[in-house]
């Protein structure tokens, strides 16, 4: 494990709870999107950020005056280099509340987009690429996997980002 990597399991607790306690006063409500982009072998487009543990479906928060759309859209460029070229689906909106009880995350299914190459790492993401459900990174979360296997596998959606 590298020393950055120590440091980010280290302080990752502490940050969340600073940022969840900004967003607390800043927003009534933390919504969020997150995207099952498939390629055209039904393989997963994964991230591993700087910033906290495990690899996670690409997306981020939705900022005041934009829709679930266009965070997607903004989340998926920044993330992955990778743009729409088509409807984006509505697999579910998840209750967060492993991190707060007032996030929520939209989760989207992305077959038809463009990308033109892999990204190179930077400060927010450290690895990314495609992956077979059935040979996710090991360090894959919980939640990443379960709407990967509702997408993939037809298993019944919770109505939380993972079990309580």
């Amino acid at each position: 494990m590298t020393s950055q990597s120590n440091l980010r399991v280290r302080f990752e607790p502490w940050l969340r709870g600073v940022f969840h306690l900004y967003w607390r006063f800043a927003r009534g409500m933390t919504l969020g999107v997150r995207a099952v982009v498939l390629d055209a072998d039904h393989r997963v487009f994964l991230v591993k950020h700087s910033y906290v543990a495990g690899w996670h479906l690409p997306g981020g928060g939705v900022e005041v005056g934009e829709s679930f759309v266009e965070a997607l859209e903004r989340e998926l460029l920044e993330e992955g280099r990778i743009a729409l070229s088509g409807e984006a689906i509505l697999h579910g909106i998840f209750l967060n509340s492993h991190v707060s009880r007032r996030d929520h995350v939209a989760v989207y299914i992305v077959k038809n987009f463009t990308q033109d190459r892999l990204p190179e790492p930077n400060h927010e993401i450290i690895a990314s690429g495609f992956f077979a459900a059935d040979a996710l990174p090991e360090e894959t979360t919980l939640g990443t996997r379960l709407r990967i296997a509702e997408v993939l596998q037809g298993v019944k959606a919770i109505p939380t980002w993972r079990p309580q």
